[in-house]
């Protein structure tokens, strides 16, 4: 049995760890065997001498759990009882016992703290030092501590636009460097190098967040950039680029969403800044600091306009070459000393969520000359995108840089909703020429958009044109760097093209938060999040940025204990558009999703109290005795229509007090818990004396009603979905809401009659068991006219839209796509019962038009893989993986068994139990 994978949860790297309370994982291969985990240890030290001792030896300086007879491998917790040491490396490695006794080691593991006593605490307002000296005597406990405070000053030019830093550091004595950490922030944004080289892969670090309450800083490793030679003292040069984001946001002439119509944006700093210390570790064990001061060197950026929207000016005559490497000359006039400035408002708090990286690149599929001066390049496929140009050209050459999701029947970038047609014209970057007879080369700094389509004005692919010749185009992904998880193929390709479109519009909307757009918005909405987190997580490792998605929401949450529509809360909305349940659910909702499908409750402790205040302020909003109906409803039906309110919120407000009744029990507040569970009662008793019809009189059947017409008893599919969904309806009158939902389904013409949030429920009740009617799915899906998917993908779309409609502002929205979450559980048909899928149920999809069906979700525990092919009317091959740790139950449909590929002889129906390991099974009717 090998220890296969580790990590902490709630953290996707961990270079800074700024909390003295962790939760370890790990996962197991067992190569087929049947071996289980009856026993753990878990070691964390700062020497790695302790890992290599035997379980015997005493605790270590850092944590150790003991020998613990359990089979757990996730939710580990780790408390230190004196707190971990700050700018130290701490090592960790777990050894597991099988039933036999046989031991096993993880490989040794490896995080580094930043200052656990100070995060969350003091900024590092280091200025203190710099101007008023005599704060020492008043904050005399803060500044005597010097091993665990920040010490770097945030410094700038003092101005609003993009500028450069420098650092020359020359380090004295033969001592040897062994390891080099750096912690920074700039904000908006910024890019960190170490002697001309990038620190690492990220871009847009930090993630954003309500700078007045939080700023993220950043760990990296800059270990292998670092001259460290002993015999030559070598210069090493740390250099920032700092741009605007959202903490400076910047309009300049061009489209700024924030400002857009009603002007809400204001700005969180008007000084762009910088902070950064640089740890420096030698082998003899010492270690020394290097902080971001006034001796750092500051000049304006050749990108003089960063605006997040896309737009982005950059002048290649004001690029000061090597500016980031050792043997620069910083003594010409443009380069003066950093001045110390004030900093952000918010607390200091470790990125941990993954970082935004770029991933595939795109190159043009086709190009069209649109005149002279203008290329059209079409990328083949729509996403979030950073372009990439490369141009040969005089001196002061300008190229201008569109995108667009959409182009006219000539060929040009549009925007086909008249209400924005700002975004068609008003989003560009320019690109000004030096004029060095080689290739110049422009990429964004501190933007990206959604685009298929690159438009390039100001050149041309034909040098015969007599202007500044195009080399290449071409475009890289950009998106969270969290793991990549879940495949799926099927023998029906426009079912395929669906799939691909989901997946390119849900990794086009992850970054530091869950947005649902990242053209016109790139706001984070948080609707999706609870509404795509079952779809995501079969895409990327969701668990760290939606930990993170959890502070933004403690950020935002207002004094009455409302949670707004979006966090962090970037442009103020009013109205439904603030306050709707189906938005602010998210602080009641995520807490539960991360427990279910990656086995951890490490964010209950912080989220537990915003929680119970945001019910205790929907209280405030109850009617009739309990409804909610004062938000959006069933936002997206009929482009924006407020619908089924009643059904729709109070069922979420339900399950909302159910989850925090789950956070109680967890926490071990058991009169908390009491009271959420008979709250809830309270709400289920009422949503069924105001909404479900037993009297039989429209319909020989119960039905659950809308109350969106007095007077009139509706039967819709999402009154009955949500009803179903929720767990609403009382036993006794489950059979007839079925029945209420497939007639409505029927009389629709199997149309879907939803909005964004009824239909991903709209999908879950046709998957379920009880109803299991993928052709249902399927033919709504491939509707003729809107709402339809398949007519997206014959228009020639790659990615999912924001509302049912042709001309459509947005062509990268996800809000459409939990369609995913149905391919997954009832195609491919796995669907988590324990948390992280320790148990877990497959349901063959033998009732689906599909012959074939190939697809695999790494599960926290390990790799699911599920084979299904047809090899006749009545008979199916099925090919079947179950990870160690975890337990696969067959479900079979009624009238189909098991005939080869498990032991007994006779065929096997219902329910059959899969241990870990692999299967080749025939099924037959």
């Amino acid at each position: 049995m090998e220890v296969t994978r580790c990590g902490i949860h709630g953290f996707h790297e961990a270079i800074g760890i700024d909390t003295d309370e962790l939760r370890f994982f790990w996962a197991l291969e067992a190569n087929g065997s049947k071996a289980k985990q009856a026993a753990y240890r878990v070691v964390v030290s700062s020497t790695k001498s302790d890992l290599e001792q035997s379980p015997a030896t005493p605790r270590p300086d850092g944590w150790e759990s003991g020998r613990v007879e359990s089979d757990a491998q996730r939710n580990i917790a780790c408390k230190t009882e004196t707190g971990f040491k700050s700018t130290t490396f701490y090592y960790w490695q777990v050894t597991v016992w099988d039933q036999n006794g046989n031991i096993s080691k993880s490989a040794v593991n490896e995080f580094y703290t930043s200052y656990t006593r100070s995060s969350r605490l003091l900024p590092p307002y280091s200025m203190n030092q710099t101007y008023m000296p005599h704060t020492s005597l008043i904050f005399r406990t803060w500044f005597e501590n010097e091993p665990d405070r920040w010490k770097a000053v945030w410094i700038g030019n003092g101005s609003d636009k993009p500028f450069y830093l420098r650092k020359a550091i020359t380090l004295p004595g033969p001592k040897k460097v062994s390891r080099v950490i750096v912690f920074a922030s700039g904000l908006g944004h910024f890019n960190l190098s170490i002697n001309g080289s990038p620190a690492s892969p990220h871009v847009l670090d930090p993630g954003w967040t309500n700078y007045h309450r939080t700023v993220q800083f950043v760990g990296y490793d800059v270990t292998e950039h670092w001259n460290s030679s002993t015999e030559k003292r070598g210069e090493n040069v740390i250099g920032a680029h700092v741009g605007n984001g959202f903490y400076a946001g910047d309009q300049g002439d061009r489209f700024f969403w924030p400002m857009y119509e009603d002007n809400t944006y204001v700005r969180y700093g008007n000084e762009l800044c910088f902070f950064a210390e640089v740890h420096v570790h030698y082998e003899d064990g010492s270690h020394e600091t290097i902080i971001s001061d006034p001796s750092w060197k500051v000049r304006k950026s050749a990108t003089t306009l960063a605006n997040i929207y896309a737009s982005e000016d950059h002048d290649r005559r004001l690029y000061p070459v090597g500016w980031d490497s050792p043997g620069f000359d910083e003594s010409e006039g443009s380069w003066a000393d950093a001045k110390p400035l004030t900093g952000p408002r918010g607390k200091l708090r470790y990125q941990s969520q993954p970082p935004v990286v770029l991933h595939n690149t795109f190159e043009p599929v086709r190009t069209q000359k649109l005149r002279s001066d203008a290329t059209m390049f079409d990328l083949g496929q729509n996403s979030s995108i950073m372009a990439q140009v490369s141009v040969t050209g005089p001196a002061g050459s300008e190229i201008i840089i569109r995108y667009s999701e959409t182009i006219d029947d000539k060929g040009f970038v549009y925007m086909p909703d008249p209400l924005f047609k700002e975004f068609e014209h008003g989003v560009y970057a320019k690109f000004t020429l030096a004029g060095t007879g080689e290739p110049e080369i422009w990429t964004p700094d501190f933007s990206f958009t959604s685009a298929r389509y690159i438009q390039i004005e100001g050149a041309s692919l034909d040098s015969t044109d007599n202007l500044p010749t195009i080399n290449s185009v071409s475009a890289r992904h950009v998106s969270s760097g969290a793991r990549h998880l879940g495949s799926l193929k099927t023998d029906k390709e426009d079912v395929n093209s669906l799939i691909n479109a989901c997946y390119w519009s849900f990794s086009s909307n992850l970054f530091s938060y869950h947005t649902d757009c990242p053209q016109i918005e790139k706001f984070g909405w948080l609707e999706v999040t609870s509404l795509l987190f079952p779809a995501t997580q079969y895409i990327r490792d969701m668990e760290s940025l939606y930990s993170k998605i959890l502070d933004d929401i403690i950020d935002t949450q207002e004094s009455n204990g409302l949670v707004p529509t979006m966090a962090p809360e970037i442009r103020y909305m009013c109205g439904p558009l603030h306050d709707t349940i189906t938005w602010g659910c998210a602080v009641c909702f995520l807490p539960e999703m991360i427990k279910r499908y990656y086995g951890s409750t490490q964010v209950f402790g912080k989220i537990y109290t915003p929680a119970v205040r945001y019910m205790e302020y929907m209280r405030t909003k109850e009617r009739s005795g309990g409804l909610i109906e004062h938000g959006l409803g069933d936002w997206g039906r009929d482009i924006a229509f407020g619908n089924h309110q009643a059904n729709i919120e109070t069922a979420v407000y339900y399950r909302c007090l159910k989850n925090v009744a789950l956070m109680a029990r967890e926490l071990g507040y058991a009169e908390d818990e009491k009271r959420f569970e008979e709250w809830a009662a309270r709400i289920y008793e009422v949503y069924n004396r105001h909404l479900l019809v037993t009297d039989k009189e429209e319909y020989p059947y119960a039905f659950y009603t809308s109350l969106d017409t007095p007077g009139v008893r509706d039967r819709t599919m999402i009154a009955q979905a949500m009803a179903l969904q929720f767990d609403l309806v009382p036993a006794e009158h489950r059979a007839d809401v079925i029945k209420a939902f497939l007639a409505d389904c029927a009389d629709s013409g199997n149309t879907m009659r939803a909005g964004e949030i009824g239909l991903k429920y709209l999908w879950n009740t046709l998957g379920d068991a009880d109803v299991d009617r993928p052709d249902i799915v399927l033919e709504m899906a491939r509707q003729e006219e809107h709402p339809s998917y398949m007519r997206f993908l014959r228009r020639g779309e790659t990615t999912l839209l924001e509302f049912w409609q042709d001309a459509c502002r947005s062509k990268c929205h996800d809000m459409l796509g939990t369609i995913y979450e149905w391919f997954y559980a009832s195609v491919l048909g796995v669907k988590p019962v324990g948390d992280a899928y320790r148990s877990w149920t497959l349901r063959p999809p033998v009732k689906t038009e599909f012959g074939v069906v190939q697809g695999s979700v790494e599960c926290p525990y390990g790799n699911i893989e599920v084979g299904f092919e047809r090899k006749g009317d009545k008979s199916v091959g099925l090919n079947v993986r179950v990870p160690t740790s975890t337990t696969c139950t067959l479900q079979l449909v009624e009238g189909w068994r098991v005939v080869g590929g498990l032991d007994g002889g006779k065929g096997k129906e219902g329910e059959i139990v899969l241990e870990q390991g692999s299967y080749t099974l025939t099924l037959s009717e």
